[in-house]
């Protein structure tokens, strides 16, 4: 009996684990804090003394253990294929499950150095992680990724058995954020084979990139880290945080810096434009092409592709970049000839592709080969330590640039700044300090010359000093006068439009002492010719 009830029980958990890890699993995110932030959250639901994963490094051909939960401090560990239980699970790609850890000859007990008591009183479970899914990949010899495992308490058979299928499952739901960990994996090793130290990476930003918060000088760092590859690389983020100045900096930092870098806003051209813009058209290929065109991939050979709002292309101009990327030729509009191109792509968008790969509106082959290096730059919102550093140095730019005297911020506008939310990112604030720095005669930005957006009641003098029942009379009077002025002084239209009684607004007008003359058309006049 109590095996089926901690059975039901568990099974209730399970269903409560998976959905939050579901929901957990931002593509916004970091990739090692949603994973480790993941296996906690497993862990201390389902009582788990430890979980980790361990993911392949593909130049070594081994498993390095790469993030895990456990309650000591995890020691370094690698696994090799075919050794130990880790090494088992990778190289023929079937989980195991361990009763007792001192009862299986095959585990080596590496990273966390169980005690002997531990050994006789846990369990353990490792499954394979899949590689996801692709047209042509051999079903019966899958890629494997890494492993997830897990010390459990030693439980009956099918106990064991029933968490072996949940972390199956859950196995198969990280694979893909898995898979790019790996991608990142294996670019920082090819940095640091090539003589890159951590040094190198964390180096100060490139110019007119102002970098003060952690989260965008991982940015930057991710950009040193793709930069010197080929690797097609996918900026994410909302409109306004700098995805084409970023852009800027991995391509200075890879070996075509010499070369040219050409963009494009695919959401600044109709549909029916993009395909002459970007692959070049024929002499009389349509009506207007009056000459032979060059399209941007033959203008960008040798360099880099930028494509903002990659998004918005259509479905046939998706394949036709698909096919230059896979086959790295392209066909202008109303030729038959094949044009070889060699050109780095970055895209970039601020639309939810999952989002349109379930509406089909993006072809799921070219996410794919778009994705390759993901990089998610937070809003400004999420970042507030860049607030001031940008502030100041748009101050210094747009002084310079209209040559006035301005050099310093209010500090109650600078709290204005800080205590905005930025729904337009950087180049909100951007616009919103040239503003600043046009109206302003003084050498102090004060709060008075900021939108009014941004101003508070206290910093623009508006705060009210009145009681909370002398603010809400306040209220009701401008609301009755507003409504008695849409209805020219009928009270009766003006009950309606607020939706209360007659009599309680007969009752409101004699309280607040309002002349409904004022609101009828020739009232006053009438008083007069009475007079």
């Amino acid at each position: 009996m109590t095996s089926v009830i901690d059975a039901g029980t568990e099974q209730g958990l399970f269903f409560h684990v998976l959905r939050s890890t579901i929901e957990s699993l931002d593509p916004k995110s970091r990739l090692d804090e949603t994973l480790g932030a993941l296996l906690r959250n497993m862990a201390e639901e389902i009582g788990y003394t430890r979980a980790f994963l361990a993911i392949v490094d593909p130049v070594a051909d081994n498993l390095r253990l790469s993030i895990s939960y456990s309650p000591e401090k995890t020691a370094e560990a690698v696994y090799e294929p075919g050794v130990g239980v880790v090494g088992q699970v990778f190289e023929t790609g079937r989980p195991i499950v361990v009763p007792r850890l001192s009862e299986h000859p095959a585990f080596l007990n590496k990273a966390f150095g169980r005690t002997p008591n531990e050994l006789q009183a846990l369990g353990f479970i490792c499954v394979p992680i899949v590689a996801p899914g692709r047209d042509g990949d051999d079903e019966e010899h899958p890629e494997i990724l890494g492993t997830l495992s897990v010390d459990i308490d030693s439980k009956p058979s099918e106990l064991l058995e029933s968490h072996l299928r949940f972390l199956e499952v859950v196995a198969s739901l990280i694979a893909t954020h898995v898979a790019r960990l790996q991608e990142e994996l294996v670019l920082q090793n090819q940095l640091l084979s090539q003589g890159m130290s951590s040094q190198v990476l964390d180096a100060p930003p490139p110019p007119n990139f102002v970098a003060a918060s952690k989260s965008i000088r991982m940015v930057l760092r991710q950009a040193r880290q793709v930069g010197p590859s080929r690797a097609t690389v996918l900026l994410r983020g909302e409109s306004g945080t700098g995805k084409e100045l970023l852009a800027e900096a991995i391509h200075q930092a890879s070996p075509r810096k010499d070369q040219p870098l050409i963009k494009l806003n695919c959401a600044a051209l109709p549909s029916e434009l993009v395909e002459s813009e970007l692959f070049g058209h024929q002499k009389g290929a349509f009506t207007g092409a009056i000459q032979t065109k060059k399209g941007l991939f033959e203008v960008a050979h040798g360099g880099t592709l930028f494509l903002d709002e990659i998004g918005e292309l259509s479905l046939d101009a998706q394949a036709k970049v698909l096919r230059a990327i896979q086959e790295k030729e392209i066909q202008r509009v109303g030729s038959e000839r094949p044009i070889l191109v060699d050109v780095r792509l970055i895209c970039a968008t601020h639309r939810p592709l999952e989002e349109l790969l379930e509406q089909s509106l993006f072809r799921e082959d070219l996410f794919y080969r778009i994705n390759v290096f993901p990089i998610f730059i937070p809003s400004l919102r999420e970042r507030k330590e860049d607030i001031l550093p940008l502030a100041e140095h748009f101050l210094q730019d747009f002084s310079k640039e209209y040559n006035t005297s301005v050099k310093r911020i209010s500090t109650p506008a600078i709290d204005c700044l800080v205590l905005y939310h930025w729904p337009g990112n950087v180049r909100e604030l951007r616009n919103c300090m040239e503003r600043a720095v046009l109206v302003c005669e003084d050498e102090v930005i004060r709060t008075y010359h900021l939108p009014p957006t941004l101003q508070t009641a206290e910093s623009s003098a508006t705060d009210t000093h009145l009681s909370f029942g002398e603010a809400v009379a306040k209220f009701e009077q401008e609301l009755l006068c507003d409504a008695l002025k849409k209805s020219r002084g009928n009270m009766l239209q003006a009950a309606r439009d607020l939706r209360v009684s007659y009599r309680i607004l007969n009752y409101k007008v004699r309280k607040f002492h309002i002349d409904l003359k004022k609101f009828t058309p020739g009232g006053k006049k009438k008083k007069r010719v009475l007079a």
